[in-house]
């Protein structure tokens, strides 16, 4: 390897490493801090002491609020509504970028510029509420995903993608017999990997993260998924509530019934709001080798 060792070129590296670090240091701070509150003794959460690494190490928090029935709950619900939002957004938005990648398809133009309008303007909250009452779909499951089932931005970035592909692989299958729907599962889909897992961690990020579909399209407290009773958590500290009236916390010390260990409203919340953070924290390693390719195929081709 070719290093470039003049003097402009190691300043503008110092400078570059120097950027990254500080970018690093803001990033990855306040996930530390907020797992090092939830995870350090009541004193030292009291003093305001706790910086990024935990002050006497407890689990107690985690305990508590897995004892209670909330956010057990909420937690699986999250899962089932990422897990069922994701797949439905990745088929759905491949099964209509795929035609709009093709030039054969008749208005495509059209349709893509009916696509990319969306982008712009929106039916408005109250008509897509109404929509979705009058579909059946209010307080269940689907008022969550289908509504926003596909994303313009994504839509538009997987088109791409499709677009970038040989076009001469997709013309052997034709002479050998394949059909679009057989090309797309065995052809385009296998050397799309890339862009799939890209979208999909943008999908499941989105999916995980969000609360306001779920405070408007659901009823039932007992349906709503975690980001919605981290809200709750954060703004108004139900969960401390919850624990004393069921008697794992004393309402005038804020004690572990169980442990007699000193918790704070504070310690409880940062404990909920890092529990929400994990499942993505788990998720991103296994698909981070696709990520750096897949962050720019929307560059490939216009």
């Amino acid at each position: 390897m070719i290093r470039d060792a003049n003097a402009s070129s190691r300043i503008m590296d110092i400078v570059v490493h120097a950027v990254l670090a500080v970018l690093l240091i803001v990033t990855l701070y306040p996930v530390l801090h907020v797992a090092s509150v939830s995870l350090s003794n009541g004193t030292a959460i009291l003093k305001n002491v706790v910086t990024f690494y935990p002050i006497g190490l407890q689990f107690n928090a985690y305990a508590l609020i897995f004892r209670t029935g909330k956010v057990p709950e909420a937690f699986r619900n999250a899962v089932l509504y990422t897990v069922v939002g994701t797949a439905v957004n990745l088929v759905m938005t491949i099964a209509m970028a795929y035609p709009l990648s093709k030039k054969r398809l008749t208005l495509r133009g059209l349709y893509t510029t009916l696509v990319v309008i969306t982008m712009f303007f929106g039916g408005g909250l109250i008509p897509t509420f109404l929509v979705v009452r009058s579909l059946g779909m209010y307080n269940t499951l689907w008022a969550l995903v289908i509504p926003g089932a596909i994303s313009t931005w994504n839509l538009i970035i997987m088109r791409t993608f499709f677009q970038a592909l040989p076009v001469e692989l997709e013309e052997s299958a034709h002479l050998d017999g394949a059909g679009d729907a057989t090309i797309l599962v065995r052809i385009m889909l296998p050397l799309s990997r890339a862009a799939i897992a890209t979208i999909g961690l943008f999908y499941l990020v989105g999916n995980w993260n969000s609360w306001f579909p779920a405070v408007i399209y659901l009823k039932d407290s007992w349906r709503y998924p975690l980001q919605v009773v981290l809200r709750e958590v954060v703004l108004q500290g139900q969960i401390a509530g919850e624990l004393v009236q069921k008697g794992l916390m004393r309402a005038a010390g804020q004690m572990d019934a169980g442990t007699d260990e000193y918790v704070s409203v504070e310690k409880i919340k940062y404990a909920t709001l890092f529990a929400s953070m994990v499942p993505m924290l788990l998720v991103y390693p296994f698909i981070q080798k696709y990520f750096v390719k897949g962050v720019m195929i929307g560059s490939l081709k216009g």
